[in-house]
């Protein structure tokens, strides 16, 4: 009977214990192609999280070799739906410093992106000890829950990895995201671009650049050692950046670096402009917090800066072009924005992040409505050079465009590798007619191949003898396209065409005034990266869910095209005419939903454009 009520009691206790499911370890550097963002080296990187690759070693002086090993800049990317993100990882050396903690020097920051593109800061619970461990607990607002978000992981500023893993519930969806194959923006600095003294990772202001500008950039911030120095140099002409950025002045104030300031800064230019044709921006001293009260450190920043700007001038009178130039004035540090009086705190990264963000947004026209006033960045070019032109014509009068460029995932296909597709096809076939839009688009037909076709034969009869690019992204709305123009998808070549398609998913958050001007937008974001396009812009198709509405937004449209200065070669093609009755009413045959063309429809659509255009 005993032995009765024991098996009893055993056989209740396993009955009530609760599975929890296993966690699943990933290890980026194991994934079978290169997932670490900011590596200017990436294939020559794909077993360490370093700065430098190998090769280097005898090249640059020790303390920069050494100073590489650390991960400043550096990012994993991945997607997961998991509400419990975990990772561990081991560093090389001491965990903080005096003037910085530890979630700086060897800590992380875990960034998610929602499906509309818009940015999350991820509160962690950690541990420092022989193995560091973070760990997040995740709450999914908008997004598909098969999809959750996409997370960025920040590594530590001022410390070496050797090892690190990932882990998440082993039936979430886990999937490394690929490093970008966007040109990164390059910035070879002191430890101040490395990240002193940032709180944490994701304070840098590079790493703020790279979350906001969302361009890969990397980080050649090397502590005390931001020298001018020929081998870094040599180094970075390696690299096909979008931008170089030198912000290495704070090294510079003092003896025969002082001294060397005018030759290394001549000598450096002359390098990268020898092999790149990207823009240079040089940046002065950003100062000292604490030189209101000592003479000798005002006197220091100043002479630096006065050596730098003798060097921009001389470029100049050289001729160099795409040289751009960032005062000590324009960054603005406050007595608020430093830690001890040299290395800005999180308020001074975020205001040195801020001015710089500025001048990009002249020199890339980024976010032309943020672009600075004139006087905040110094003349960029001699007046009667073509970029200094065009800088002062941006600065003078900046669109006033209120639809910022962000990402999306709101559809079952994978948006950033559809973006990654399209700079491969791109770059293996340079196409003369460019097709920008959404599903409507991206379902049509042609090359990147989408995963639905529904009008291939009236494809390839309107496009035979064109290469062509089918930058059709499902549910893209005007800010999506405005994204993926300002991160390359129209660089690099020269387009004849150019077909904007837009604005269908803007009319449910949007007005129709905010839509025109958001097309307008595209408009000149074409126009400055395809200056000698042809650009179509086609109004919005009839709906049958909002058919008394895209005949307003068109409207908005055209008068925003008519009111912009320059709209030379910009003409506004209605294709209404195609998928409508001769009285104007809809056709829902041909439309699989009231919304996407059939066969037919693109057919018919097929046709609209060739009696239209001159191809």
């Amino acid at each position: 009977m005993k032995r009765r009520f024991s098996l009893i009691l055993l056989m209740s206790v396993v009955g009530s214990v609760t599975v929890f499911p296993q966690v699943q370890w990933h290890d980026p550097l194991q994934a079978s192609f290169p997932v670490v963002e900011g590596r200017g080296w990436t294939t020559e990187q794909v077993g360490a999280y370093t700065r430098l690759p190998q090769r280097f070693a005898t090249e640059v002086h020790p303390a920069v070799w050494n100073l590489s090993r650390q991960s400043a800049g550096l990012t994993v990317g991945f997607n997961t739906n998991a509400p419990d993100i975990t990772v561990r990882y081991v560093v090389s050396d001491r965990l903080s410093m005096a003037h910085m903690p530890a979630t700086s020097v060897s800590g992380l920051d875990l960034y998610a992106t929602d499906a509309d593109g818009r940015i999350r800061w991820c509160a962690p619970l950690y541990t420092f000890s022989d193995t560091v461990t973070y760990r997040y607990h995740i709450t999914y607002e908008k997004c598909r829950s098969d999809h959750g978000y996409d997370f960025t992981l920040s590594l530590p500023l001022y410390n070496e990895v050797s090892w690190l893993s990932i882990g998440v519930d082993s039936t979430a969806v886990f999937a490394f995201r690929p490093a970008s194959q966007e040109r990164p923006i390059v910035i070879y600095g002191t430890s101040i671009v490395q990240g002193a003294c940032a709180s944490r990772p994701g304070m840098a202001w590079p790493s703020i650049l790279a979350r906001e500008l969302q361009h890969p950039v990397v980080n050649l911030g090397f502590s005390g050692n931001g020298l001018l120095a020929p081998a870094v140099f040599n180094a970075m002409a390696e690299l096909p950046a979008r931008l170089f950025i030198i912000d290495c002045m704070p090294n510079m104030t003092k003896g025969t670096h002082l001294a060397s300031i005018f030759r290394r800064a001549l000598d450096g230019v002359h390098t990268l402009r020898a092999h790149s044709s990207a823009p240079i921006l040089l940046v002065e001293h950003s100062g000292y917090t604490g030189d209101a009260t000592s003479a000798t450190s005002r006197q220091q920043w100043q002479s630096a800066n006065l050596q730098l700007r003798r060097a921009y001038d001389a470029l100049l009178a050289e001729g160099v072009t795409g040289l751009y130039y960032l005062t000590h004035d324009a960054i603005g540090f406050t007595l608020d924005d430093m830690v001890e009086g040299i290395h800005p705190s999180d308020l001074g990264m975020r205001r040195q992040a801020d001015a710089v963000e500025r001048a990009i947004s002249a020199i890339l026209y980024e976010t032309p409505s943020n672009s600075p006033e004139r006087g905040e960045t110094l003349p960029l070019h001699p007046s009667n050079s073509p970029e200094g032109e065009s800088l002062k014509s941006l600065l003078d009068s900046p669109p006033s465009g209120e639809l910022e460029g962000v990402t999306q995932q709101r559809d079952p296909y994978d948006w950033r590798a559809r973006h990654e597709a399209v700079l491969k096809q791109n770059a293996a076939a340079p196409p003369d007619v460019v097709l920008i839009g959404n599903s409507i688009t991206h379902y049509w037909a042609g090359l990147p191949t989408g995963r639905l076709v529904r009008g291939a034969d009236s494809w390839e009869d309107l496009w035979r003898g064109h290469t062509v690019s089918n930058l059709g992204f499902g549910w893209d709305r005007i800010e999506n396209a405005l994204w993926r123009i300002r991160h390359g998808e129209l660089d690099g070549y020269e387009a004849a065409h150019v077909f904007l398609l837009m604005g269908t998913n803007n009319l449910d958050v949007n007005t129709d005034a905010e839509i025109a001007r958001g097309i307008a937008e595209l408009v000149r974001s074409v126009r400055v990266r395809q200056p000698k396009a042809q650009i179509h812009v086609c109004g919005i198709l009839p709906r049958a869910d909002r058919f008394d509405r895209w005949p307003r937004a068109n409207a908005a449209i055209q008068a925003a095209l008519a009111a912009m200065k320059d709209a030379a070669d910009v003409y506004y093609l209605d294709l209404s005419p195609a998928v409508l009755n001769a009285d104007g009413t809809f056709r829902p045959e041909l439309f699989l939903d009231g919304l996407h063309p059939n066969a037919e429809g693109y057919r018919l659509i097929a046709r609209r454009i060739k009696a239209c255009v001159k191809l």
